[in-house]
C-alpha cells in the first residue's frame, strides 16, 4: 500500500484536467455513475439501486450503479478517484472508506480526498448463527463457544472490516475465542451461513432478514440501543449483559473538487428520496433507518468512525501496509 497515495494522487490530477474542459456542461447532461464496492444483492447494493433509480427521475439522466467489489471497497474507491471530480462518478460510501485510512499505515488517500454528500441509511448488526450450530439465543452461543474454544467460526467481508472488528471486540467483551474465515462478499456469507459451512455474522440486519424470518439462520441479538422495531422478539447485547452498542453507515460521496453546486443538487434529490415512504419501508423492513444528512454531517460521521474504530484496529494487530 506504500505506493498507493501516490497513484490515487496522480489519477486525481488527470481527472482535474479533464474535469475542466466540461465544467461548463450542465449537470447532469448525460449518465451518472454509482459505484458500489461490493457485490449484487447486498446491503449496500439494495438502497444503492433504489437510490438511484430515483435519481434518475429526477435528473431525466439514467444512474447506472456499476458493482465493484473486492478488498474492502478499495477497487470501487479507486474507481471514483480516476474520473473526473464533476458529479458523474459518485460512491456508495461506507464505514470502510473510513476505517482504511487507519487501517493501512500507508492509506492511499484521506478522508478530505472525498466530498461528501448525504447519508442514506443508518444501521445495526444483528449477531446472525448458523442453524447448524445447536444454540437457540445469545448465552446458550457463549456456553457452546466457551466449550468448543476456537471452533466456532465467525466470517468477515475484507481486511478490517466493521464485522471483523465487532467479532474481535466481542470476544473480548465476552471471553471467547473463535476463528476468522475471510469472505470477499457478504451475500456469499450469508450462503455459506445458510448451508451451514461457517457459523457466525455480525451482520447489518438489513443482508440477513429475509433468511432470518424464513428461519434459515438465527438472530442471537441485536447491536442498537434498544430492540428494532423489524425484529421485536429479538434482545439487545445490553440486554444480555454486555454493554456494547454499534451502528453503521451508508452514504452517497463525490470526489473532493467536485463543484458545490452539483454536491447541493445531489444532496437535495437525495434527502427528498430518502423521505418517501417507499424508501423508508424498505430499509425499515430490513431493521435499518431510513436517513439523510448535509454533506458536513456526513463527514462528522466518517470522522466518527474512524475515532471509534482505530483503537481496535491497533489493539486487535490489524493494521496493514
Amino acid at each position: 500500500m506504500g505506493l498507493m497515495r501516490p497513484l490515487f494522487l496522480a489519477l486525481a490530477a488527470l481527472a482535474l484536467a479533464g474535469a475542466a474542459a466540461s465544467a461548463a456542461e450542465p449537470y447532469p447532461s448525460r449518465p451518472v455513475r454509482l459505484v458500489v464496492g461490493f457485490g449484487a444483492g447486498g446491503p449496500t447494493d439494495i438502497p444503492a439501486r433504489f437510490i438511484a433509480d430515483k435519481l434518475g427521475t429526477a435528473f431525466g439522466q439514467r444512474v447506472v450503479v456499476e458493482n465493484k467489489p473486492g478488498a474492502g471497497g478499495m477497487l470501487a474507491t479507486r474507481e471514483l478517484f480516476s474520473q473526473p471530480p464533476d458529479g458523474y462518478t459518485l460512491l456508495l460510501c461506507t464505514h470502510f472508506e473510513a476505517i482504511n485510512t487507519v487501517l493501512y499505515r500507508n492509506a492511499a488517500y484521506r478522508l478530505e480526498d472525498l466530498a461528501p454528500v448525504s447519508m442514506i441509511v443508518r444501521y445495526y448488526y444483528g449477531l446472525t448463527l448458523s442453524n447448524a450450530v445447536p444454540a437457540e439465543d445469545f448465552a446458550s452461543f457463549l456456553q457452546h463457544t466457551r466449550a468448543h474454544p476456537g471452533e466456532v467460526t465467525y466470517a468477515t467481508v475484507g481486511a478490517g472490516s466493521a464485522q471483523e472488528i465487532l467479532a474481535r471486540q466481542l470476544e473480548k467483551l465476552a471471553g471467547i475465542t473463535m476463528n476468522k474465515i475471510p469472505f470477499r462478499g457478504g451475500p456469499q456469507v450469508v450462503q455459506e451461513l445458510v448451508a451451514g459451512r461457517v457459523d457466525f455474522y455480525a451482520s447489518p440486519t438489513i443482508a440477513v432478514m429475509p433468511q432470518y424470518q424464513q428461519r434459515q439462520v438465527k438472530i442471537l441479538a441485536v447491536t442498537s440501543p434498544e430492540r428494532l422495531r423489524a425484529l421485536p422478539e429479538v434482545p439487545t447485547l445490553k440486554e444480555n449483559g454486555i454493554d456494547f452498542v454499534r451502528s453503521g453507515w451508508l452514504g452517497i460521496c463525490a470526489m473532493a473538487g467536485t463543484p458545490q453546486p452539483v454536491i447541493d443538487l445531489v444532496n437535495r434529490h437525495v434527502v427528498a428520496i430518502a423521505a418517501t415512504p417507499e424508501y423508508r419501508s424498505l430499509i425499515e423492513n430490513g431493521g435499518s433507518l431510513a436517513v439523510a444528512s448535509s454533506p458536513e454531517e456526513l463527514r462528522q460521521a466518517m470522522a466518527r468512525t474512524v475515532d471509534d474504530m482505530a483503537s481496535s484496529i491497533r489493539e486487535f494487530g490489524m493494521q496493514q501496509e
